[in-house]
């Protein structure tokens, strides 16, 4: 860290930050994450599936998600949104229940084969990272993991913020 002292620029530094997002979103945009998880666990599904899979397991806490809104969250037509989930409940990652607060109303839940999805994909995302990181120090894998959540919990309170004011998100 005392290197980079010496060399201290704030506008390099923010070009840096901003040439390193671009890098990522195109490895993100790839999904390479989710194709490997996939690939070993559930062939049939697509990233959509993912994302949908994510949507209701990010649910807060006895939050219930409806096909309403994984097609909020993913900014989808309903219609849309509705056949990815009733492929989801086919191939069983997804179950449909009645709501507890609402008979009336079906909720998504997700089954065993869906919790192993979960669990995979999150096994591929720790090796990846395991691999990324493997001559980093642990002082430095420390460091990196507060500034990289702080950064990211920061994007996120902008974005939204921004969301609020009507503005769309710059890259």
């Amino acid at each position: 860290m005392d290197r980079l002292e010496a060399t201290r620029d704030p506008q390099t530094d923010r070009d840096r930050i901003s040439g390193a997002l671009t890098r990522m979103r195109m490895l993100i945009g790839r999904r390479v994450i989710a194709r490997l998880a996939l690939d070993s666990v559930a062939p049939g599904l697509e990233i959509s599936h993912v994302d949908v899979l994510d949507v209701v397991r990010r649910a807060d806490d006895g939050q219930e998600v409806t096909v309403g809104i994984i097609a909020e969250k993913l900014r989808i037509d309903p219609s849309r949104a509705s056949r990815i989930v009733s492929e989801m409940v086919t191939r069983g990652v997804l179950r449909r229940e009645a709501s507890q607060a609402d008979a009336r109303r079906i909720v998504l839940v997700v089954t065993e084969i869906g919790a192993r999805l979960v669990a995979e994909m999150h096994r591929v995302k720790q090796a990846i990272i395991a691999d990324i990181v493997a001559d980093w120090s642990e002082e430095e894998i420390e460091i990196f993991s507060h500034l990289f959540d702080r950064f990211t919990a920061s994007f996120e309170k902008a974005y939204e913020a921004r969301q609020s004011a009507g503005i769309e998100a710059a890259e």
